[in-house]
């Protein structure tokens, strides 16, 4: 059983511009078959984050999650702990749609990825072909997902584990065409 984990995580904004993380959803991909289970799905807040850092974010305002939703959440160092053992009890590894910018922010906290994957946004690009400025660009989830499986009206919900759960399809997609290897 070749057992995956995708991480997404939601933030207040990019790392060097000091955002914080305010969800992480993480989703366990069976290889063998493209099952896929939610893992991990919380709401979280950092130590010194604002009200107004979370009212002004990108993510508030454009997805369901709320100011009050992070308010009432769980601190991440509570949380961090739960996650690790997540991450460690996973030998075939890890990956992110757009890892750099998900596993920049965790190992920025300190989390630890014993065996991170290859990225399956990279992965898709050369697959996509997305016009770019200087040849394809790196497809958006969306774009990837409607690529490999049509117009299915799949609407990226900017939720941790919900999109970890749709980017996992991807993941499989790749899996199987022999382009992302474990």
């Amino acid at each position: 059983m070749e057992k995956i984990l995708i991480v997404d995580i939601e933030t207040t904004g990019f790392l060097q511009a000091g955002g914080k993380i305010v969800e992480i959803g993480i989703v366990e991909l069976d290889l063998a078959n493209g099952n896929k289970k939610i893992i991990f799905d919380q709401v979280t807040h950092e130590k010194g984050i604002t009200r107004a850092e979370v009212e002004n974010s990108w993510i508030v305002k454009n997805s369901s999650l709320t100011v009050e939703d992070v308010r009432t959440s769980k601190c991440l160092d509570i949380l961090k702990p739960e996650i690790q053992d997540i991450l460690h009890a996973y030998k075939f590894g890890c990956t992110a749609f757009n890892n750099v910018f998900d596993f920049g922010f965790m190992e920025h906290r300190g989390f630890v990825f014993p065996k991170k994957l290859d990225c399956p946004m990279k992965l898709s690009t050369n697959i996509c072909q997305i016009p770019g400025v200087r040849g394809f660009k790196w497809p958006k989830a969306p774009e990837a997902y409607e690529f490999f499986f049509g117009k299915t009206g799949y609407i990226e919900s900017h939720r941790g584990a919900d999109d970890a759960f749709h980017e996992a399809d991807i993941v499989y997609e790749l899996f199987k065409r022999g382009v992302f290897k474990i």
